[in-house]
């Protein structure tokens, strides 16, 4: 692209030439997001309102150009990789909390609010939002309802789909629409529910409509430390077995655990296998007993010691061992390539010790940090993306562990979204039928296909090498193919 090209001179018009970005230095910025993916847009736009990104979506089709969305670029499958080119929205602008409505307890927001921003905001008035995916400090709602996150605790409170009560979106043809609202029960389809997890192929999300809840009476944090990760997942399906649901249940392996004592020097036991971070929230009436049966269970099921924390700095500093565990990793390998099966709490065991016989087969280095409680595993597969060959034997390795997940009876995403990284796992799940059913879904809202394309269903591997001619055939009304 250059400034002279019909499509920049139209959205600088309609912009601004500040917010339409076209230099190489400068799209390269947006050429990436959390995961191991790159490519470059043609033009990077970032409009205020959303009539404005109405207008893009128009002038997109005009030319024949993909639209892909993206919020702050944290997602960990590829699903804002513009692998076709095109027009990429950013919503850095759009980041406005619009509403707090207390007495409905929702509230709404643009989606380039922060997650962790929509909090901060409810504390004053003592609510909170729910869902808090582990780069929540970062992460924007918008990117959470394309991919449906979850966060540690989900395992009591779901995830984002569960708190997202109505959407603005605006449509492939520049309708905009407003789906679902405050009445607790809409009519007709559920057609909110269809947009999340959609990763941006069915329209652009404008504006939110969130749940909000009050903030707990009281929150208790424990980690209990163990000499063996079969003794700590063990421990996650008798806890949830015996009747009691806590807040989160989150696992830490010792070679994460050494990663991130060696970076921050939290106090982690540097010779345990595994630590489970527990955390239960509700009524200050018998919290702390239910404290202390959970701290018991952990033992009787062979947790050879259960620290408690005693105040507000020490359960910070014990969910900072679990919020920084990523970058800690850095410390063991330049790169990590994680991935976000899922399999029934039962299981944990016999995953993570065939996850472990996968490593050693492979000579590489796994560590394990997951949502225990949900059964969401997230392995990091540490390597060097200098050496040849090394993402691709990385991604096979990631593949392999998919497969076992669905083998199980699990899935192949827990919430980081399909996006680029999980096309291929599609088919483990869905007969050809049900894959079809899907596009045929897609195709009624979205039937051009320039919406996030290569996205969300499998299209072989000619897709990033063919979209952008497809798109423009697309939209003349040829739709025999998926992109």
């Amino acid at each position: 692209m250059n400034p002279l090209s019909p499509a920049v001179q139209e959205l600088q018009k309609l912009l601004g030439a500040r917010s339409v970005l076209w230099q190489p230095d400068d799209l390269r910025v947006y050429s990436y997001d959390g995961s191991n993916n790159m490519a470059t847009p043609d033009i990077v736009v970032l409009p205020e309102t959303t009539q404005q990104i109405s207008e893009i979506i128009k002038i997109a089709r005009r030319y024949g150009m993909a639209i892909v969305p993206r919020g702050s670029g944290t997602g960990l499958c590829g699903a804002i990789t513009p692998i076709a080119g095109g027009i990429m929205i950013a919503f850095a602008r759009m980041n406005k909390i619009l509403e707090i409505d207390l007495e409905n307890r929702t509230a709404l927001v643009e989606p380039g609010v922060i997650n962790l921003d929509v909090s901060t905001a409810l504390a004053p008035y003592k609510y909170f939002y729910a869902p808090d995916p582990s780069s929540q400090a970062a992460c924007s709602i918008g990117g959470n309802v394309a991919n449906n996150s979850g966060g540690p605790h989900c395992l009591l409170y779901g995830v984002t789909a569960n708190h997202v009560l109505g959407l603005e979106v605006v449509l492939e043809a520049g309708e905009i629409l407003w789906l679902g609202g405050k009445a607790p029960d809409e009519q007709g389809y559920d057609l909110v529910a269809a947009f999340i997890g959609s990763e941006g192929t069915l329209g652009i999300i404008t504006k939110i409509l969130v749940r909000i809840m009050p903030l707990p009476e009281a929150t208790r944090t424990l980690l209990a430390i163990f000499n063996t990760i079969e003794q700590a997942s063990r421990t996650v399906s008798g806890v949830i077995g015996a009747g009691v649901i806590p807040a989160a249940i989150e696992m830490i392996d010792g070679t994460t655990i050494r990663a991130v004592e060696a970076a921050y020097n939290i106090g982690l036991p540097l010779d345990a296998d595994a630590v489970l971070l527990i955390e239960v929230d509700g009524p200050k009436a018998g919290i702390d007993e239910l404290q202390q049966m959970l701290a018991d269970f952990c033992v009787e099921y062979g947790a050879r010691q259960v620290r408690i924390a005693k105040n507000e700095q020490e359960r910070a500093d014990l969910w900072k061992a679990r919020k920084t565990a990523l970058g800690a990793l850095g410390r063991l390998a330049p790169n990590y390539y994680i991935q976000d099966g899922v399999v029934p709490r039962s299981k944990l065991p016999y995953i993570l010790q065939r996850q472990d016989e996968i490593a050693k087969k492979y000579n590489v280095t796994i560590a394990n940090v997951l949502h225990a409680g949900d059964g969401n595993l997230h392995p990091n597969i540490l390597f060097d993306a200098r050496e040849p060959g090394a993402l691709e034997r990385v991604k096979e390795i990631g593949g392999e562990i998919l497969k076992l997940c669905v083998a199980v009876g699990g899935t192949i995403s827990g919430e980081h979204g399909v996006g680029l990284e999980k096309l291929d796992y599609m088919p483990l799940l869905f007969e050809k039928k049900d894959l079809d059913a899907q596009a045929k879904l897609r195709d009624a809202i979205a039937p051009t296909r320039i919406l996030n394309p290569c996205k969300m269903l499998p299209q072989g591997s000619k897709c990033g090498e063919v979209a952008r001619s497809k798109l423009s055939t697309a939209i003349a009304g040829n739709t025999d193919v998926w992109i």
